[in-house]
C-alpha cells in the first residue's frame, strides 16, 4: 500500500509537524529548501510556503532570513529582574546568552520628549541592544540618556558599562527612583522583525524611567520579550515607620 502525498498546505503542515513533533526533524535542524519540500510534496512554492507559515505561526519553524527554515528549539525563559532592569544572572551568565549593543545619537522625536521631559530634537545617546540565545533572538532593548548626562565610562567604552549594556541594566548613577510600566501588547513592525515574531504573538512590553533626586528622568529604556520567553520579576520592599517601633 502507498502513502499518499498530501497536496494542500494544512495536509503538508501536519505531515512536519508529525516529523518534528516525533522526533524525526530535530530541534535546530534546518529543513530542506522551500524548492526541494515543494518538489517533495508536489506542490508551488506558494502552498508550500503557507504551510511553513502555519508552523511558523505555532513557534514550531523560525524562518532565518539568509539561511532558511529551522525546527525551533524547546523555548527556555529567562528572568527580567525589576527595578534595576537586569537579566536574571543566571540565565544572562550562559555563554549562549550573548548582547550585542549598538550606540549612536539620536535627536529626541515627539515620544522621547515625552518621556525624558526634553525639548523636541535634544540629543540623546541611544543604546540598542538584542540578545540573542545561538541563532534565536530572546528580547531587545532601547536605552536612551540625554547627551550631556552621558557618563564618562559610556564615552569612553569602559568595560564597566558595557556590561550594564548587555544585561540591560540602569548604565548612569543610581538613581533615586526607577518606574517600570508593563504590558503586554502586538509587536510594532520593527520588533516583530527584530524578534523573528510573527505580528499575531505577544511580546511584553516595559518602559523604563530613572529618575535622579532632583525628579530629573536620566534615562528611559524601552524594552520587549517574546511573550513566551520571559518572566518579570518585581520585589516590594516595606520600609517600616519609625515612629511605631518606637512607641
Amino acid at each position: 500500500m502507498t502513502r499518499s502525498v498530501p497536496s494542500r498546505h494544512d495536509d503538508i503542515a501536519d505531515d512536519l509537524r508529525h516529523q518534528i513533533t516525533t522526533g524525526r526533524i530535530k530541534p535546530g535542524e534546518r529543513l530542506p529548501s522551500e524548492a526541494g519540500l515543494a518538489d517533495r510534496y508536489k506542490v508551488s512554492t506558494v502552498t508550500l510556503r503557507s504551510a511553513l507559515a502555519v508552523l511558523q505561526g505555532e513557534g514550531l519553524v523560525e524562518k532565518i532570513h539568509g539561511k532558511g527554515n529551522f525546527v525551533r528549539r524547546p523555548p527556555r525563559k529567562i528572568v527580567y529582574v525589576g527595578g534595576w532592569g537586569t537579566l536574571d544572572p543566571w540565565t544572562a551568565a550562559e555563554a549562549a546568552l550573548r548582547v550585542t549593543v549598538r550606540t549612536t545619537t539620536v535627536p529626541a522625536d515627539s515620544h522621547l520628549t515625552a518621556l525624558l521631559k526634553v525639548p523636541t530634537g535634544s540629543p540623546l545617546a541611544e543604546f540598542f541592544c538584542v540578545s540573542h540565545e545561538e541563532e534565536s533572538p530572546r528580547g531587545l532593548a532601547r536605552i536612551y540618556i540625554p547627551r550631556d548626562l552621558v557618563p564618562a565610562e559610556v564615552l569612553d567604552d569602559e568595560p564597566s558599562w558595557q556590561e550594564s549594556a548587555r544585561r540591560l541594566a540602569v548604565l548612569g548613577s543610581p538613581p533615586a527612583t526607577v518606574r517600570e510600566t508593563v504590558c503586554a501588547r502586538p509587536p510594532t513592525p520593527d520588533e516583530a522583525s527584530a524578534l523573528r515574531t510573527g505580528s499575531s504573538k505577544t511580546v511584553l512590553a516595559i518602559t523604563r524611567l530613572a529618575t535622579d533626586t532632583a525628579g530629573r528622568v536620566v534615562e528611559a529604556a524601552l524594552l520587549a520579550f517574546p511573550g513566551d520567553r520571559v518572566d518579570a520579576v518585581f520585589t516590594t520592599h516595606h520600609v517600616t515607620d519609625e515612629r511605631q517601633t518606637q512607641g
